[in-house]
């Protein structure tokens, strides 16, 4: 349990991330959790939908590893939520399309995750929650300062675990 003071949590940028982060996608599992999808797959699905991208643009968009990419989309394919064939243009690639039943799941699972969303944010007055999502935009959108990660200086080892360091 962290004991610190609201005023050390505020100085602690990366643990203010990676907390909400956290807590936020453990709430979004065990809402998702009747329809059988984790917010992985329900993200890889939505971003699905046109039919257009391969797996590994995909795996970009949804921030995910090729590794993790692909055991997402075995899952997927075998619970018949969504389907890989051969890109036109790239005998190596595999386009992305979400089946009907795939379809049916994100629509179900996009209202779950707005009343998610909607419980979070509920705790914040309008004008604050429009404050924090703009800054949270002007963040990781357009030219913000944590839209692209940084590659890590050589020999560096990079770890999966969050940068609460301070």
């Amino acid at each position: 349990m962290d004991n610190r003071s609201d005023a050390e949590i505020r100085a602690d940028l990366s643990y203010l991330f990676d907390k909400a982060s956290q807590v936020l996608t453990a709430r979004m599992n065990a809402a998702l959790a009747e329809l059988g999808i984790t917010p992985r797959g329900y993200c890889v699905l939505s971003k699905a939908l046109p039919g257009e991208l391969t797996q590994g643009e995909l795996a970009e968009v949804a921030l995910l590893d090729k590794t993790t990419m692909v055991v997402t989309m075995d899952h997927l394919e075998k619970a018949g939520l969504a389907r890989r064939h051969p890109s036109p243009t790239d005998r190596r690639a595999r386009i992305v399309q979400t089946t009907d039943e795939g379809r049916r799941v994100v629509e179900k699972a996009r209202t779950i995750i707005d009343g998610v969303y909607a419980e979070v944010l509920g705790v914040l007055p309008d004008e604050q929650r429009e404050t924090l999502l703009d800054g949270m935009v002007a963040l990781v959108g357009g030219d913000g300062p944590l839209r692209v990660a940084k590659p890590a200086p050589e020999g560096v080892r990079r770890t999966r675990r969050s940068s609460r360091s301070v």
